[in-house]
């Protein structure tokens, strides 16, 4: 019987190893930590029964994941939940940027650039089943649907300050803005528009779901779609050397391309493993949750049934705090994302008590402190928000990179989004997934599409080892 090793249990070699054994293949996944899941777990962080993500915490790219759907994961327990709000972004004066489920209701919602709103994501909204599976996918290929990929790719080129000049409001630009930062990347940059109309498509499409019962549901799903096909894991295993991997016809990592270039230091080609070794580490994550009695007191009413809601100002002021974290300098106020997957899942909450994710955008392998400039962005907005707080955790860079080897230095989304990485991935190559030792192949989020719970990375891995194997 055809077999693989997968190495690495996050929502991409989970994916990856689902996908080869649903095929037939005979797979074995080997994973570090004690469980399964890399950046979608939960844990009870603060409080008994107060439910926290780990990092990936709100998913709407995920929900609509051809690789999800082919693997039936509601079949296997998954179920998404939506807030009432999908986004909020509130500025000074009180007003907010609203991000609804509906192209329409949002476009209502930004009065003058209602027009511009709809004119930019109506159409790939309303064609998300088809773009999907071209955006999701490698870019480096004959595309399905080449016309309509060239009508939403051309606007992603742009620099996502040169993109909010089309809106007229700071509430629509600033809306903007902190959808574009979710890529870590100055708003200056080519193609920083680029994953950000991603969200934005794939969330009016699907809305900004977060999984019932936490993120770790994700992994949960994923582990029994494998477990369902006959394949096998193994946690609590920590490969250092190829020599450690137990022989199989195909090789799939879910690991940084640095990890790589360790594991096979002396079998890769030199280009090959320089390539790895220089691939970009981009900013960092630092993360504050929150236990907070009765919630958030938002000064902007719709920010109060918001999934997820973003502080950072204007659309002027997260340019300038984006730069300054790529530079390497901490911003005294940083961009903040903030998660109330509670609104959507109550399940989280203990009585009257909520958790409440929040993570600053901090520079590579920051080594401060960032615990007071997250509460005091939510303060900015929601005064009297620390009263409330009965508990925290923090999480820092070097935390993150304890826990997790993928993201070195902080960096929770596997490298810099860079136009180079986002689309060949850690080194110049048709197949991004391909390490061009035969039947090895990298899964990770520094492959594309990058980042994110879909497991579109780990799909399109199998895909290349399934082909290797001419088996597809």
């Amino acid at each position: 019987m055809t077999s693989a090793t997968v190495v690495g249990g996050g929502p991409n070699g989970l994916t990856a190893a689902a996908l080869l054994a649903k095929a037939g293949l005979d797979v074995t996944l080997l994973e570090a930590a004690d469980e399964v899941g890399g950046g979608t777990r939960s844990q009870e962080a603060i409080l008994p029964g107060l439910l926290h993500d780990h990092c990936s915490a709100v998913h709407p790219m995920a929900v609509t994941s051809p690789a999800h759907k082919e693997l039936g994961l509601e079949g296997h327990g998954l179920r998404w939940r939506l807030p009432d709000v999908d986004c909020v972004h509130p500025l000074d004066d009180g007003t907010a940027g609203v991000l609804l489920r509906s192209v329409q209701d949002t476009a209502r919602m930004l009065g003058p650039d209602g027009a511009r709103y709809r004119r930019l994501l109506q159409s790939p909204v309303r064609r998300w089943d088809a773009l999907s599976q071209d955006v999701m996918g490698p870019l480096l290929r004959v595309p399905s649907h080449p016309l309509l990929l060239a009508r939403f790719g051309l606007p992603t080129a742009l620099p996502a300050a040169l993109l909010a000049r089309g809106f007229s409001t700071p509430r629509a630009r600033a809306l903007w803005a902190g959808v574009a930062a979710h890529s870590f990347r100055p708003l200056s940059h080519p193609f920083s528009s680029a994953i950000g109309l991603g969200i934005l498509t794939a969330g009016h499409a699907a809305g900004w779901a977060v999984a019932e019962g936490g993120s770790q549901a994700i992994a949960r799903s994923l582990e029994r779609a494998l477990h369902a096909c006959g394949g096998k894991v193994h946690t609590g295993v920590r490969i250092t050397h190829h020599a450690q991997i137990p022989p199989a016809d195909v090789v799939l990592l879910d690991l940084d391309p640095a990890q790589i270039a360790r594991i096979y230091h002396d079998r890769l080609p030199t280009r090959v493993r320089d390539a790895y070794q220089r691939f970009r580490r981009g900013p960092a994550a630092f993360k504050v949750d929150l236990a907070v009695e009765e919630g958030v007191p938002w000064t902007n009413e719709h920010a109060r049934r918001a999934g997820t809601v973003h502080l950072g100002g204007t659309l002027t002021e997260i340019a300038r705090t984006e730069r300054a974290v790529n530079d390497g300098r901490m911003p005294e106020r940083p961009f903040v994302l903030v998660g109330q997957q509670y609104l959507a899942d109550p399940t989280r909450s203990a009585g009257n008590v909520h958790p409440v994710w929040a993570y600053a955008h901090v520079p590579h392998g920051y080594d401060g402190d960032a615990t007071e400039a997250v509460i005091g962005q939510l303060e900015r907005f929601a005064p009297g928000t620390r009263d409330r707080v009965v508990g925290l955790r923090t999480t820092s860079p070097a935390d993150f990179a304890a826990d997790n080897a993928n993201f070195a230095g902080g960096d929770i989304l596997t490298g810099a989004k860079t136009v180079p990485q986002l689309v060949l991935g850690a080194r110049p190559a048709l197949n991004p997934y391909s390490t061009a030792l035969p039947g090895v192949f990298c899964c990770s989020a520094a492959t594309p599409p990058g980042p994110g719970a879909h497991g579109m990375c780990g799909a399109a891995a199998a895909a290349s080892a399934l082909r290797h194997l001419n088996l597809s």
